[in-house]
């Protein structure tokens, strides 16, 4: 009964850790790939699958028109684009924060970059 029970404890801090190391490592890797993939960051990635969304007609050539619209417009947070610092933060401190339940990639709840909150940061 000890050796299952001593099981089931290791099989639960497997997947502990498993989640621990998914949570600190995959926003990571999905920056890396946009970055080096396609000329999005999370920002513009998402911005362009929400007005994918939003086609109001069948017709290929208002489709068209309608995806070059979408392009430019999440292409100005993406790399490259006009409002790509904004783009990036957004990334870095909204989606990637959100991916990881309210904390950076150091495991703080509060900015790094903030003078004087380094102390303060777990």
């Amino acid at each position: 009964m000890a050796e299952a029970n001593n099981q089931a404890s290791t099989v639960e801090w497997a997947k502990q850790k498993y989640n621990e190391q998914y949570e600190n490592w995959m926003p990571w890797i999905e920056d890396t790939f946009l970055k080096y993939f396609t000329k999005d960051n999370k920002a513009s990635y998402s911005t362009k699958e929400q007005l994918d969304k939003t086609k109001v007609t069948g017709v290929d050539q208002v489709d068209t028109l309608q995806d070059s619209v979408h392009s430019t417009v999440a292409g100005q947070v993406g790399q490259g684009g006009l409002l790509q610092p904004v783009g990036d933060l957004v990334s870095k401190e909204g989606i990637n924060r959100t991916e990881r339940q309210g904390k950076d990639d150091q495991g703080g709840y509060l900015p790094t970059s903030v003078p004087g909150l380094s102390g303060l940061t777990k």
